[in-house]
C-alpha cells in the first residue's frame, strides 16, 4: 500500500512517523514544495532576534535522516500541482520536470500561505514574510550587514508581535501598524492594553484601527503610507495580516471546502475517498458555536497528523490501534513580548456575543506565586463562563510569570468538560516560589461559584458612565490610593470604616443602586457583602477593580472616562 503524503512540517511528517511506526510495510512518500520538509517555524522569529543563533538549530529532521531511522521516501521540491482522485495519481512538478504517481492512501497538509494583498507597493523587494527558513535567513542576513534600520510590521497578531519584537532586539526601529483597534486581535481590549504597554517600552510604536493602502519607493528604502495618510519609512515591510490555506490545487479536484479550507469529519477525512487532510488547511469546528474555520497552531496540527495514520492503519487491518477522532481545537495559544507573557484558551467575548451565548466574565489580578516570597508579580486574568450551567468559555491572561501554566489548566478543565465551580477541587502544586495554597485557578473556582451562587452580582469598566449617572458609585480603597487617582463623583469610603459610615453611604446613595469598586475587586466583595447584609437593595460589585478600570480606559473600552487626582 503506497501512501502520498503532501506537505512536511507538523501534520504532514507527524502522519509518515506514526504511520511508519504502525505498518512498517507502507510504502510512504513525502512530497514537499519547499526545500525543508521538517523545520521549526515557530522559531523564526528568535532566529531572526538573535535568541537562536545557529540556523541549523532551526531544521528538525533532514531527508536522510528520515529515511535512515524511518524508511521514509522525502522529497524536497516537489509540488503536487493536480490530482485525480478517480484514478488514484497525484501530478508533481519538480526541477526534473512532471510525474504522475499514483497512491493508495493520499494525506493532504499543504499548509497555509501568507496573505499579500493587491494593493500599490506590496510587490517590493522591501516586503518580506516570516514563514519559511530562507524568509528568516535573508531577514537576519539583511539586519546584520545594517541595510535595515527602520522597519514597518503589519500586523499585531502573534508572528507579527514576535518579529516586530525580534526586530527591535536588533535595533532596528520599529512600528506596528493593525487594522484591528488593538493589537492581539484575539486578546480582550484589556489583555491587549498591557501588551501595548510592553511594546512602547521595548520602543516599539504602534498604530492601530488604520490599514495600509500602498508602500512608495522612498530612495533605497519605502514609505508605507496607510488610509489617513500618514507615511512610515522603512528599510524592511514585515507582512503578518494572516494566510490562506494552500488549497486551490484540491478544490480544482473536487474536494469540498468552507472558506477555501478541507471540510474533513472527525477521523480527518475529506469528501473523496481514499483522501485525508489536516492542519493549517483544514476547517476546524469551534467547540462552542459549530463554525467551521481554520485553526493555525503547531498543536493541533501534530495531532491530526497522528489520528489520520491511526486511521489509515486501523482501516489497513495493519494495526490494533483504535482511531481516534479530531477533539475540535480551543485555540489555546501564548505569546511573548518582552518581559510579559499573554496566553489564551477558548472563546473572547467577541466570539460569545456573536453566537449569542450567554455569559458572565470575571476579571482577577491574584499574584503568580506567594505574596510574601520575594519576586511576586501579578497576573491579569479574564475567564468567561455560561451564566446557565458554569460551562468555561473561555480564558485569557497576561503578566510576567506563571502565565500560560494558569492558561494551561484551565484549557485542561475545558476540554475535561469541567465547569467554573469545580476549579475549587483542583489539586494543583503549592510552593511559595511557584504559587499559592489558593492557587489563581482555585481563587477562580471560588469566584466563579459566587457568581453562579448570586453570592456577589458583577458590574463592569464598561457601565462606568451609566453608573456615574444612575447609582452611588463607592471607592472602598484607602484614602491614599483614592488619591492616587479614582472616578469623579465616586464616594471614598475604606472598607474597614464601612460599617460604622454606613449611614453616610445611605444618605449618599438616595435611595439608588450602589456599585462598589476597589483596587483588583476583593475588599469591594467585603463591601457588597456587608451592605447586601444591611438591607441594601441594589449592590453590585466591579470585577477586576481599578486595574480593570485602568485597563479598560488604555483599551478603548471606555475612552470618555478619566481618572482623576
Amino acid at each position: 500500500m503506497r501512501t502520498v503524503v503532501v506537505g512536511g512540517v507538523a501534520t504532514g511528517m507527524s502522519a509518515a512517523a506514526r504511520l511508519r511506526r504502525l505498518d512498517e510495510t507502507a510504502e510512504i512518500i513525502v512530497l514537499e514544495k519547499g526545500p525543508y520538509v521538517s523545520y521549526a517555524n515557530c522559531g523564526l522569529p528568535y532566529y531572526v532576534g538573535g535568541e537562536i543563533e545557529d540556523d541549523a538549530a532551526l531544521l528538525v529532521q533532514t531527508p536522510e535522516k528520515l529515511r535512515a531511522a524511518l524508511n521514509l521516501d522525502v522529497r524536497t521540491g516537489h509540488e503536487v500541482v493536480g490530482v485525480d482522485a478517480e484514478v488514484k495519481t497525484v501530478m508533481v512538478r519538480s526541477g526534473d520536470g512532471e510525474d504522475v504517481l499514483h497512491y493508495d492512501n493520499l494525506i493532504l497538509a499543504p499548509g497555509a500561505v501568507a496573505l499579500r494583498p493587491d494593493l500599490p507597493g506590496f510587490d517590493s523587494e522591501q516586503v518580506w514574510h516570516m514563514r519559511t527558513v530562507p524568509d528568516a535567513l535573508e531577514m537576519r542576513k539583511r539586519v546584520l550587514e545594517g541595510s535595515v534600520k527602520q522597519a514597518v510590521v503589519l500586523g499585531a497578531g502573534f508572528i507579527g508581535l514576535e518579529a516586530a519584537e525580534a526586530l527591535a532586539h536588533q535595533g532596528v526601529k520599529t512600528t506596528i501598524v493593525e487594522l484591528a483597534p488593538h493589537v492581539l486581535p484575539p486578546t480582550e481590549p484589556e489583555v491587549a492594553a498591557r501588551v501595548t504597554s510592553e511594546l512602547n517600552r521595548l520602543g516599539i510604536e504602534t498604530v492601530t484601527g488604520v490599514a495600509a493602502a500602498s508602500i512608495e519607493p522612498s530612495g533605497d528604502a519605502v514609505d508605507v503610507v496607510l488610509a489617513d495618510g500618514r507615511r512610515l519609512p522603512a528599510d524592511l515591510v514585515v507582512l503578518s495580516i494572516g494566510v490562506r490555506p494552500a488549497t486551490t490545487v484540491f478544490e480544482a479536484a473536487g474536494l469540498t471546502t468552507e472558506r477555501g479550507a478541507l471540510v474533513v469529519d472527525r477521523n480527518g477525512r475529506t469528501n473523496l475517498p481514499g483522501i485525508w487532510a489536516g492542519g493549517d488547511a483544514v476547517a476546524s469546528p469551534d467547540p462552542l458555536t459549530g463554525a467551521l474555520r481554520p485553526v493555525p497552531l503547531a498543536g493541533p496540527a501534530n495531532r491530526a497528523g497522528r489520528l489520520i495514520a491511526d486511521d489509515i492503519a486501523r482501516g489497513a487491518g495493519t494495526t490494533e490501534v483504535q482511531a481516534r477522532q479530531f477533539a475540535a481545537p480551543l485555540g489555546t495559544a501564548v505569546v511573548r513580548v518582552g518581559e510579559l507573557t499573554a496566553a489564551m484558551t477558548g472563546a473572547n467575548r467577541r466570539a460569545l456575543d456573536a453566537s449569542g451565548i450567554d455569559y458572565h466574565t470575571v476579571y482577577t489580578h491574584p499574584n503568580d506565586h506567594a505574596a510574601y516570597f520575594p519576586g511576586a508579580t501579578q497576573i491579569h486574568m479574564v475567564v468567561h463562563f455560561s451564566k446557565e450551567d458554569g460551562t468555561i468559555l473561555g480564558a485569557q491572561a497576561v503578566g510576567g510569570n506563571g502565565v500560560e501554566k494558569r492558561i494551561d489548566v484551565l484549557a485542561t478543565a475545558m476540554r475535561g468538560g469541567l465547569k467554573v465551580d469545580d476549579l475549587i477541587d483542583l489539586d494543583l502544586s503549592y510552593s511559595p516560589p511557584y504559587g499559592s495554597a489558593k492557587d489563581p485557578v482555585n481563587m477562580i473556582g471560588y469566584y466563579g461559584q459566587n457568581v453562579m451562587d448570586g453570592v456577589t452580582k458583577l458590574w463592569y469598566a464598561s457601565e462606568i458612565p451609566e453608573a456615574l449617572e444612575t447609582s452611588l458609585v463607592l471607592d472602598v480603597r484607602s484614602v491614599s490610593e483614592f488619591a492616587s487617582g479614582h472616578l469623579e463623583g465616586a464616594l471614598n469610603i475604606p472598607h474597614t470604616e464601612l460599617r460604622a459610615r454606613l449611614d453616610e453611604v445611605r444618605e449618599a446613595a438616595g435611595g439608588r443602586p450602589v456599585r462598589v469598586h476597589c483596587q483588583s475587586g476583593v475588599r469591594s466583595f467585603l463591601a457588597e457583602r456587608i451592605l447586601v447584609q444591611e438591607g441594601f437593595d441594589d449592590v453590585r460589585n466591579l470585577s477586576g477593580g481599578m486595574l480593570t478600570i485602568r485597563d479598560a480606559i488604555a483599551g478603548g473600552v471606555i475612552p470618555e472616562v478619566e481618572i482623576i487626582k
